[in-house]
């Protein structure tokens, strides 16, 4: 099968350059036009909750949903910190 591909490629040998010319130069196009991010985000992964509960006092607030919120998370696997 591969001494196929050579002997059709030593054959074809302009179809065979033009082909890697054409790719190279669509190699070259998406370098300049394909967006990259030179600073990729390395830090941890947060999670922020906000809640709003009309009519009651932060310590309910917390009492009643971030408590149970916190003490869920700490059971997590992975997890390296957890504030409240």
């Amino acid at each position: 099968m591969i001494a196929r591909w050579i002997d059709w490629c030593a054959r074809n040998r302009f179809l065979v350059f033009t082909g890697t010319f054409l790719l190279v130069l669509a190699g070259i196009w998406s370098l300049r036009h394909v967006p990259l991010d030179a600073l990729p985000d390395i830090s941890d992964v947060q999670v922020i909750v906000h809640t709003t509960w009309e009519g009651q006092p932060p310590n309910i607030i917390e009492d009643q949903v971030t408590y149970p919120i916190v003490t869920t998370l700490l059971a997590a696997p992975y997890v390296k910190a957890v504030r409240a």
